[in-house]
């Protein structure tokens, strides 16, 4: 089959088509026939080799994918051959076929199309992790979501909407913002405005916060937090780790989010981190969450942002798009 295997890190040029061995699943795995990919910027990551959860090369990329059961294992109940399913896992879904096990298979949306499903998964679970299993947020409190008109910015103002919450949400262009109040957030320039200065002018401090940037956002975002608020980081976008440039450690360093014990006593504030990817491993859990998740995105009829898709040759433009934050949305690519 055809399938984007990742030998060596680098930029968005080295990902090249190759032919590889096609997969056969084992007892508890289901194989799809992948027609659409969501591209996450994990996957950036992983390509640059700055990210932990990454596999060890060489391997296909690609943690989530939509497509058609087409083999089970003798093991698998929960699915038949052409059965559509939503795909999550470390990695493989660059590729034509997968296998996957069968607990991160889950039933694909009726109402959704081949690239709203390969859109969902990954961004949705992880904005209802941050925000419900967390945060524990309640109808009426104020929710900031930092790089609110990317993939999981726009899962999470979606979902914050839905819960009754007043979402404020940053973002740099014209046309996030506008996607952002579309979703039912208040969208914040954060180029030409303060965001600190703005929210608090409008009503005080907020009860959450979705951060994914770190350094002086994270810094800023912290301030923001009334008494028993609760900030949740989900990644650190403003990070340029360069392995051979020591400087670039130092910043790396610097940036990070870091937290004063006493400072979050005094004030009786939380701070959490998630990544959705260790919880995976858990296959209760991971299926209790995506039974809240199923059921809330149905009853309040979300449907994840699809901003642009590409063809399964141009995966690296994909990453490139990705990578310039011109991107809104989800990037998707069909086979």
């Amino acid at each position: 089959m055809k399938a984007y295997q990742l030998r060596k890190t680098g930029k968005p040029r080295i990902l090249k088509i190759e032919e590889v061995a096609e997969p056969s699943p084992d007892a508890k795995e289901v194989k799809v026939k992948i027609e659409t990919i969501g591209i996450n910027y994990a996957e950036i990551l992983s390509r640059k080799g700055q990210y932990s959860w990454a596999p060890k090369k060489p391997y296909v990329m690609g943690m989530e994918c939509y497509g058609e059961v087409v083999e089970i294992g003798k093991s698998v109940n929960n699915y038949k051959v052409g059965d559509k399913v939503i795909v999550g896992q470390q990695y493989g879904s660059y590729a034509e076929y997968t296998c996957a096990p069968e607990h991160l298979c889950f039933p694909a949306f009726e109402g959704f199309t081949p690239e709203e499903n390969a859109a969902y998964l990954v961004n949705f679970m992880t904005a209802w992790v941050a925000l419900k299993k967390l945060c524990r947020v309640e109808k009426g409190e104020r929710v900031l979501i930092q790089a609110a008109a990317g993939g999981v910015g726009t899962a999470a103002v979606q979902i914050g909407n839905a819960l009754g919450c007043v979402v404020y949400g940053t973002a740099s262009k014209d046309e996030k913002l506008k996607l952002i109040e579309s979703l039912g957030g208040k969208p914040i320039n954060y180029r030409t405005h303060d965001f600190y200065q703005e929210i608090m002018n409008d009503g005080g401090p907020v009860n959450c916060v979705l951060e994914t940037v770190g350094g002086d956002v994270f810094k800023k975002s912290m301030k923001l937090l009334s008494f028993f608020g609760r900030l949740v980081v989900i990644g650190f976008a403003s990070m340029n780790l360069k392995i051979w440039n020591p400087l670039s450690w130092i910043k790396t360093y610097r940036d990070a989010p870091k937290v004063n014990m006493m400072n979050l006593a005094m004030e009786s504030k939380g701070v959490f981190a998630s990544h959705i990817g260790y919880l995976t491993a858990n296959e209760d859990l991971t299926g209790e969450i995506w039974e809240e998740l199923f059921s809330f995105t149905k009853e309040h009829q979300l449907k994840p942002i699809v901003g642009k898709v590409f063809s399964f040759s141009e995966l690296a433009q994909a990453h490139q798009y990705m990578e310039s934050r011109d991107s809104v949305g989800k990037l998707v690519v069909k086979l």
